[in-house]
Order: C-alpha cells, then structure tokens, then sequence
C-alpha cells in the first residue's frame, strides 16, 4: 500500500478522490474484520460499491467496543479518547506513527505553513494528565517541527503563560496557543491583552468545569481577552488520522485527502451527501490501517465551502442512528 499511501497526499481533484476512496475501501473490506462484518450486516457486498456514495460508514461506537484494524500489526501508537472516568473510551491503533505525522504535518502545511516558524504553546491540563492523548501527541509532532526555544506547556500557570505571551508578541512571533476551553476561559478571566497576530487554537472541552457556552459568545469572550480577531479550531477525533480546520468562523475545510459529508439524521445508512443539515461522516483516506470511513455522532450544517459543526446528537438521536449493531 506504499504506492497509495504516496497517492493519497497528492489529490488533485474529485476524481482522484474518488478513485483514491474507492481503492482504501476495497484494502479495508478485505483487511479488516470489524468493517468487512459491518458491511455485510448491512447487506453490502464489496462488489457492489461502485462510487464514493455506495461506501458504508463504520459507527464510531465501534472503536470502543471493537479492535478496528486493517491488517494484522503491532501499533506504533496508541490513542485513547478522553472522557468521564467509567466510561467506555474509543482506542485507535495506529501501525505505523510516521503515516500519522505525515497527515498532520502536510494538513497543518495546507492551512498555516511551515511550522518551523511558529512557536507552540499549550494550555491543555486536562490532556496533560491523561495518557495516550492524540492531541497531545499533535501538539508534540509540531513543537518538535518547531526552531523556536520559547515552545511548552502550561497547567495550571496562568501567569507564567500570560507573561510568555507578552514576551513573544513583543519578540514579534507567530505564535498558536492552543488550549482547552475551560482553561482558556479561566486565562481570559485574569488576564487581557493586545496580540491581534496570535492564533487560539480553541479545542473543546467543558466536561463539567462551566457552564456551556454557544460559539459566538464563547468567541467574544476569548477574542476580547486576547485582542485577537478571530478563534480557530481543528476538527479531529482519537479515532482519525487527519484534521480539518476552521480559521475563526467554525466552518471547517480539510484537507485533500479528508472530506466531511452530512448523512441524514433519520437514516443513519444515507450515503448521498445531499442534507444541507444532518450528521457529519468523515472520509480520512490517511487511515488506512483502521477505517478510513467513519459515522460521526456530531450534527453540522453546509455553509460556503465547509462544514459548520453545530454539536452532539442528543440521547434520542443517538438511539435512532445507532440501531445496528454487531
């Protein structure tokens, strides 16, 4: 699979995509036991998938419950979703970390540039104490990528990470501050500042810390906090290889090889891509040695050229696009 691993990053059109999706789907059905039996509970035979929308798309439940693997291998990494403790987590084997470093760095070039010229900060408590954290090893892959000396990672020293961002605003730095959004809203009570060219990097996560915020108001807040124009936000879960990104209005864009798709809310099997409204399917062509064809539970609008993330599904909505089930 060398030579499609070479062709995945190298998309140049819709048709390409396609054929690309197509090959993956075929490697999988054959190679991974949890999809091929899903397919076929379903009544779908691999040799009646013929274009992107006959593919099926795995449940994502299924990474808590299933080993998801194409091929027989000992992962090189291992993420794990974060959650209440009790809670079943996914797990997402990962064969080979260099294919997973190759996704992020060629994505994070797509959008940003070179990552050689930012310096990385990091307000990510939450993740920090937890193990095998996919974003934590993101944020990892692109401080190492980094030259700059001023890169780390704040806990709980809000006063240490204010004081570092003054020093780099005035060093004039690009700088990206990626943070979770309890701890950036406990930054944003203390502290203000004027660095209109830094780029939050707002990553989800109240888990019971606050009370919930809509986006535009949590935007408001951190924007006027750190005199910035706008708060970004990437589109990734433990059980993908890729990221999608919104550069500060929560319309997300991926990258070549990723596409998000809109299912309906009532049929948890529609391949069409035709809602304008509806639950988000991914397509990571990059996750080859899982699968690269996955049934979110987030629900997301079109809007322009992206996808607008509007949440969860609720209970109710989850018990109508989760009745089947190995």
């Amino acid at each position: 699979m060398e030579t499609l691993t070479d062709w995945i990053f190298h998309l140049s059109s819709a048709a390409d995509f396609e054929a690309a999706a197509l090959r993956v789907f075929g490697f999988q059905y054959d190679g991974n036991a949890v999809y091929r039996a899903y397919c076929q509970h379903i009544g779908i035979q691999k040799e009646m998938v013929k274009t992107l929308s006959d593919i099926p798309f795995l449940p994502i439940s299924f990474f808590k419950t299933h080993e998801v693997r194409t091929t027989e291998f000992v992962p090189e990494l291992t993420f794990q979703s974060s959650g209440t403790t009790g809670m079943a987590h996914s797990i997402h084997f990962i064969k080979y970390a260099d294919l997973y470093r190759q996704s992020l760095l060629n994505s994070f070039r797509h959008f940003y540039g070179n990552p050689v010229e930012y310096t990385f900060l990091a307000l990510l408590p939450n993740y920090l104490e937890q193990k095998n954290s996919s974003l934590i090893y993101m944020v990892e892959t692109l401080m190492h990528q980094s030259a700059s000396e001023d890169n780390g990672y704040f806990l709980y020293n809000h006063e240490e990470l204010y004081n570092k961002l003054l020093h780099l605003r005035d060093k004039q730095q690009k700088t990206i501050l990626w943070g979770v959004t309890f701890a950036l809203l406990d930054f944003a009570e203390k502290y203000r500042m004027d660095f209109p060219e830094l780029i939050v990097f707002e990553t989800g996560g109240m888990k019971g810390r606050r009370k919930e915020m809509v986006k535009e108001e949590l935007y408001a807040v951190l924007q006027g906090a750190f005199g910035v124009h706008s708060i970004h936000s990437e589109y990734g879960m433990c059980e993908l290889l890729s990221q999608a990104y919104s550069v500060g209005d929560n319309i997300f864009k991926t990258p070549p090889w990723m596409r998000l798709c809109l299912r309906s809310e009532r049929d948890p099997l529609d391949g069409s891509n035709s809602a304008s409204t509806g639950v988000i399917n991914v397509v990571d062509l990059a996750n080859l040695y899982s699968c690269s064809f996955i049934a979110t539970e987030d629900l997301g609008r079109r809007n322009g050229q992206g996808i607008e993330v509007l949440g969860r599904l609720d209970n109710a909505q989850l018990r109508g696009c989760n009745l089947l089930v190995l």
